[in-house]
């Protein structure tokens, strides 16, 4: 298979199991997914969707969040990890969003990382689920599937981001981001992994990556 037969391969295949793509983060607009997304970080999203109906209850908006002191917030938010980190963030951005948007939450690379605790990933994950702005968010999921699918040489996520934006059509990535995380929790996880249901891997992947994984369930 060429390069692009292999990517149209990818896509053709995430299509059929995933026709429609749930969101992971449970959010009703911009503010409660960039808060949630921000939560996320080193976290699960079942975890996070535990605990912000808890935050959300009594602060969805950046007005009533302000309200709340850093250790109210660290307190709800403690059991996903990285509170004291977690808490000032959401605390700090929230007045930045008053102070400087109105309340509302910026559309732009540059303005979203410039929040406390706002990373690229975070960033990208909001653009692209909150305001369908083309972003192709890496995750773990993400930068093992494109290393495992040979897709990319797995340096790093910025690597492997600039790599799927050159390979996938743009008009795709939203949906694909998402497909590609869902695939990898279900057919292709870190731990755990059974290369027999993991099609695309099985079909396209790199030769090294398949012949160490047959070596290790031999041993």
């Amino acid at each position: 298979m060429t390069k692009q037969e292999k990517v149209n391969f990818v896509i053709n295949t995430l299509y059929k199991i995933y026709p429609e793509i749930p969101i992971p983060l449970d959010h009703k607009d911009p503010y409660t997914l960039l808060i949630a997304v921000l939560m996320s970080a080193q976290s699960t999203d079942v975890r996070v969707n535990k605990i912000t109906p808890i935050l959300f209850e009594q602060a969805d908006n950046p007005y009533d969040m302000v309200k709340l002191t850093v250790e109210d917030i660290r307190e709800i938010i403690k059991p996903v990890g990285l509170s004291p980190m977690k808490s000032k963030g959401i605390h700090g951005l929230s007045q930045i969003l008053i102070d400087k948007y109105n309340g509302e939450v910026p559309k732009t690379y540059e303005a979203l990382e410039a929040l406390p605790a706002v990373g690229h990933k975070t960033a990208a994950v909001v653009l692209s689920q909150a305001f369908g702005i083309p972003a192709f968010p890496v995750d773990t999921h993400i930068h093992r599937l494109m290393y495992r699918w040979n897709l990319t040489n797995g340096k790093n996520v910025v690597q492997t981001e600039k790599d799927a934006k050159r390979l996938f059509p743009e008009e795709l990535w939203n949906e694909l981001h998402l497909q590609i995380i869902w695939y990898g929790r279900q057919y292709s996880p870190a731990r755990g992994w059974d290369l027999e249901k993991d099609i695309i891997t099985k079909t396209i992947g790199r030769q090294s990556v398949i012949k160490e994984y047959y070596k290790n369930k031999k041993t």
